[in-house]
Formats: structure tokens, C-alpha cells, sequence
């Protein structure tokens, strides 16, 4: 063969004690091909970590079998291209941790998004999604997480943790350990860097989505079906949530929309969860717990274009700092109430102030009113 019609790129990879040979050809160096290295070389057997200045890239023709953790050390990246499916196994043994440092860019598209289920297809059979970060947080300057007791918060607010762009979890919420149950994304001290949109959250047995403190502003999420409440924060999460549709189970099942909660142990704890909510849609189920939106343990917010159905209240406040940041300011803006909301706001020992909120009866809510979004449509399992 001749010297210059094929060029050999010699690589090896660490794989638990064994080496691993690659070799490209010219024209996959031409054509920008990169040889599969690490955890992604067996789609079947999909575990293990990515290791710091270790670019692991999935292949989106692919379906990837998630036996084990996944673990995106500091500096590793991982990345999966549109259209990628992983599949876990049943158990809490199958979830994906991205470790402070570590950087996941999974970045879908409306018609070919990542998906993330189980391979039982039935809700909470395996873990979930697990980000941590170096923004501010106030339970400390650093905490761990509850799920794989990774590091989280410090003081890089504009800390980047990578890229999540029509992304689709499903099934996620396994009971991890006594009492800990996986959500189906957890974003623990993300930085203001990260990119969190067009995500759903579906059919998980624990909260869709939970934000425990740091900057990271998200935006077009889909939290359905969840068994827990469907979009949560805690720990002094400062950012902005925009786009947010929730819907219930229709038996019921399920607690709250959105719950909103500084610090469950120090409500005074600083910086105070303050987040800006817009163009919010909450459809409630039948039975169950009763409020589309609680705010306690401190929490501050504001919120704008919210839509409202089929919940007992509307805004539930509870602690004398919520209260006191919420009642007669004006924080809360054009809502539309539905029929079946029995109490628009609430608050504990508290007369509502009548400048509290105002009402806005063709409030669009995440775009459509009561109505599933346009920008929802098709890759989020809403039609």
C-alpha cells in the first residue's frame, strides 16, 4: 500500500487495565471523523466515566444501552449529538452525573431530539440526569449532592457546565436510597454559562425538574406526568425561568406545579432565591395536593403571564419573608384565572393585599393558554 494513500492515527485509550487501538483513514481526517474512544465504544454496555481532557462523542445512529453510572468527571466532556437515544436499564444503578468541571453537551433539534428513557418504559424505573456546577449556593459555600455525593456551588456564577438543547427524559425517579428519589433533571449550583432549553420532563415518578441554588436561567420546559411536583427550586436559585408548561396527571397524582423554597432549614439564608418566572402555563389533575404555585421556606420570586386551570389555589405563600417580599408589591402580573381555581392567592395568617396581583383574562400563559405550546409540539410527547 502506498505511504501516502493511508495515513495511520495511532490511538490508545486506558479502558480499566486494557489498551485500545483506533485507527483513521485519511478521509475520515478529512471529513472531520472522530474514532469513538472511551465509555462510547460498546452502545451495548454504556457505564463508566469520562475523564478529565477526554472528549467522549456519541454516534446518534446508535442506541445506547445505560448499564451503570455515567460519569462526567472534571474536565471530561461528554457529548450526544442529535437524535441520540440511551435506554437504561431498569434500577438506580442507571443515571448520568456530570461532576463540577465535567460538561455534557447533549443538543437535539425540534425534529431529532436526545432522549433519555428506560428500558421498561414505565414511570421511575431508572435514575436520571444529574448536573453540578460552581455557582453560589446558600447552603454553604459547597455542598453534595444527595445522589452520587458530588461537590456543588461555589462562586463562579457564570460557571459553564455545557449544553442542554431539546432534550427528552422520561421515566426517570427511581427510589435511589430511604427517602432519596432521583428527579428526572437536577441541576445542583449551575452557573449562568450553561445552556438549559426545550427540555421535557415526562412521566417520572419524583420532581420533573429541580434547581438547587446557583444562576442558570432555562427556558421552554415541559414537566408532565411527573408523580412529585413539576418544577421545583431550593438553595438560593437567582436566574430567570421562562416558558414553563406543567400538567398533572388527570387521576391526580402529583403535588405542586411549581414550589418555590429558599432554604428548608435557615429561611434567612443568603443569596435568597429570587428567580424572574414568565409565560407559565399549570394545568392541574383532579385530586391531590392543591396549589399550582407555593412559595415557602423564604423564597422570593415575580412572576408575569401565568395561566391557571383546575387547581384549589392559585398562589399559595407561606413563610412571614415570602409573604412580606410578595403581599400588596406587585410581583405577581397578568393571570389568567381559570373557572375551576378556588382561591386565586393565599397566604398563611395573611389578608391579600389587593395590589398583590393583577389579572389578565387573555393571558397566553407558555404561548397558548390552556392549550399545549407550539414550540412544545411532537418532540415533548405533547401533540
Amino acid at each position: 500500500m502506498k505511504k501516502n494513500h493511508l495515513k495511520i492515527i495511532i490511538a490508545a485509550f486506558i479502558i480499566g487495565s486494557s489498551f485500545v487501538i483506533h485507527s483513521c483513514s485519511k478521509d475520515d481526517e478529512e471529513t472531520g471523523t472522530i474514532a469513538v474512544v472511551g465509555i462510547a465504544q460498546d452502545p451495548s454496555n454504556f457505564k463508566g466515566e469520562v475523564t478529565n481532557g477526554q472528549v467522549v462523542t456519541l454516534d446518534a445512529t446508535k442506541v445506547y444501552v445505560l448499564n451503570g453510572p455515567v460519569k462526567v468527571k472534571d474536565g471530561g466532556k461528554l457529548v450526544i449529538p442529535a437524535g441520540t437515544r440511551i435506554v437504561a436499564t431498569t434500577g438506580a444503578a442507571s443515571y448520568i452525573l456530570v461532576e463540577q468541571g465535567g460538561q455534557i453537551y447533549a443538543n437535539g433539534t425540534v425534529n431529532s431530539p436526545v432522549s433519555f428513557t428506560s428500558s421498561a418504559a414505565t414511570t421511575g424505573t431508572w435514575g436520571g440526569l444529574i448536573i453540578c456546577g460552581k455557582a453560589p449556593i446558600n447552603t454553604g459555600t459547597t455542598s453534595s449532592s444527595e445522589i452520587g455525593n458530588s461537590t456543588y456551588g461555589g462562586t463562579s456564577a457564570a460557571d459553564n457546565s455545557g449544553s442542554l438543547t431539546y432534550v427528552r427524559i422520561e421515566n426517570a425517579g427511581i427510589n435511589f436510597a430511604t427517602g432519596i428519589k432521583f428527579n428526572g433533571l437536577s441541576l445542583f449550583g449551575i452557573g449562568s454559562e450553561t445552556k438549559v432549553e426545550n427540555i421535557a420532563l415526562v412521566n417520572g415518578a419524583e420532581d420533573g425538574i429541580q434547581i438547587y441554588g446557583g444562576t442558570v436561567n432555562v427556558s421552554n420546559i415541559v414537566s408532565v406526568g411527573n408523580e412529585d411536583d413539576a418544577f421545583v427550586w431550593t438553595d438560593g436559585w437567582i436566574g430567570t425561568g421562562n416558558n414553563i408548561y406543567t400538567k398533572r396527571k388527570t387521576s391526580g397524582t402529583g403535588n405542586t406545579g411549581i414550589k418555590g423554597i429558599n432554604n428548608a432549614t435557615n429561611i434567612a439564608a443568603t443569596p435568597i432565591s429570587k428567580p424572574t418566572i414568565s409565560n407559565v402555563t399549570l394545568l392541574g389533575g383532579t385530586t391531590g395536593e392543591s396549589n399550582a404555585i407555593r412559595l415557602e421556606s423564604g423564597s422570593y420570586a415575580s412572576f408575569k403571564n401565568i395561566v391557571i386551570s383546575n387547581w384549589a389555589n392559585g398562589f399559595n405563600l407561606d413563610s412571614t419573608p415570602t409573604i412580606t417580599y410578595i403581599n400588596g408589591q406587585s410581583k405577581i402580573e397578568d393571570v389568567f384565572f381559570d373557572t375551576n381555581v378556588t382561591n386565586k392567592v393565599v397566604a398563611t395568617g395573611t389578608t391579600i393585599a389587593a395590589n398583590t396581583f393583577t389579572e389578565k383574562a387573555d393571558a397566553t400563559g407558555a404561548g397558548s393558554a390552556t392549550a399545549s405550546p407550539a414550540w412544545a409540539l411532537g418532540w415533548s410527547t405533547l401533540q
